[in-house]
């Protein structure tokens, strides 16, 4: 998941000058005054607050004997009791009906730049009006953003937004799509799908960053308004789910075909942790199985673990480490592998596989030199998979 930041205080989310001047680099432009108002009256004039603000009743849920539901939201299928709530801790039983507690309810509001999702074949240069909740359906022990991803509603600030304001700040601030990001958006599904249908009549993109545990009756809903998804592929092993993430892989890797059948731009992170998941072996076998089940086109970001959370005595992923990652992805057949969290490696541009020049320059969040005519490469003709219009 890409960061986002919050006040050390308050946990209001912050856009900061620094921050500000960056994403302006990265996007190679000047946002008008205008523009920054607009997002400074959205941030900081709004009050947020703590607590409940909104509900909304979720439409994926089965009801049980005894006033007990069982959510089919997600590969959990948690049963909850009356008055209880479910893994993700914003969705809980009232008298026998399941309802979201974030509905409308941002915690995190930031305008970022798509690169930063990470987006390398959407709209390059282009900013995201990003958004999360509090709440997540896995326990990930190296999660950079667990202050609000495993938090209750009730712990952290939110601000009351409908879905209908979402847009137009989006749009006033001259971003080209809407991110449903930080957390795992699938907790806050209602609200993402009814920002999406505005969205896409805005003229806007959908983009989502996801660990991809979605049961398909309401992922194939949601692919109706997706654009783009980056899901998180963060290991190729069942006990690496079981005991890292607190969920399962089977059922990441039918999100990740489903979404491919869909016609939804797909790419896709895998954070490499050193001693978890960085054997070369496995590697190379879950990118045979992306080659083979999603195509050789489809972009892998390959990035570099920062100690954090539950596994701050692990060291950061030795740069050689992904270099041989991405070594082995591109042997097993794959043509746009990454590497992240490494500004200035080369392995952040983008080459064609057909005659191998450099089209899209980047280092960090910032693009350089785009050499693209109609989503095609500029030297050679070929077709590069992508959004780029």
């Amino acid at each position: 998941m890409d960061k986002w930041q919050a006040d050390p205080i308050t946990s209001i989310p912050l856009l900061t000058k620094r921050e500000f001047l960056r994403l302006c680099g990265a996007s190679l432009c000047v946002l008008s005054s205008v523009s920054l108002s607009s997002l400074a009256t959205f941030s900081h004039a709004q009050m947020a607050k703590k607590g409940l603000i909104k509900t909304k009743l979720s439409p994926y849920y089965t009801p049980l004997e005894g006033g007990e539901i069982q959510c089919e939201l997600c590969p959990h299928r948690c049963r909850v009791a009356k008055g209880k709530r479910g893994i993700c801790r914003v969705r809980e039983n009232r008298d026998g009906k399941y309802y979201s507690l974030v509905y409308g309810n941002p915690c995190a509001v930031h305008l970022d730049p798509v690169e930063k999702k990470p987006f390398f074949h959407v709209l390059p240069g282009t900013t995201s009006f990003s958004l999360a909740t509090a709440g997540c359906n896995f326990q990930c022990k190296f999660c950079q953003n667990w202050e609000i991803s495993q938090a209750s509603p009730e712990d952290v600030y939110s601000y009351d937004v409908p879905p209908e304001l979402i847009v137009s700040r989006a749009k006033e601030i001259g971003a080209r799509s809407v991110a449903y990001t930080y957390v795992e958006p699938m907790i806050f599904y209602e609200y993402m799908s009814d920002i999406s249908l505005l969205v896409k009549k805005a003229g806007l993109l959908n983009v989502t960053h996801s660990n991809g545990f979605i049961n398909p009756a309401p992922l194939k809903n949601l692919c109706k308004v997706l654009d783009a998804a980056n899901i998180d592929l963060k290991g190729f092993t069942e006990s690496f789910y079981r005991e890292l993430c607190g969920g399962e892989l089977h059922p990441v890797l039918e999100t990740l075909k489903t979404l491919k059948q869909e016609n939804v731009h797909l790419e896709i992170t895998t954070l490499i942790i050193p001693t978890k998941n960085d054997e070369m072996s496995v590697l190379k076998e879950m990118c045979t199985w992306i080659k083979k089940e999603l195509g050789s086109d489809t972009p892998i970001h390959f990035s570099r673990f920062y100690p954090l959370y539950k596994l701050k005595t692990l060291p950061p992923t030795p740069v050689s480490t992904l270099e041989k990652a991405r070594e082995a992805a591109l042997s097993a057949g794959l043509e746009y592998v990454y590497i992240g969290n490494i500004p200035g490696h080369a392995a952040e541009n983008t080459f064609c596989p057909k005659c191998k020049k450099m089209i899209i320059q980047r280092t960090g969040y910032m693009v350089g030199e785009i050499h693209l005519k109609e989503g095609k490469c500029r030297y050679c003709g070929k077709p590069i998979p992508g959004i780029w219009g």
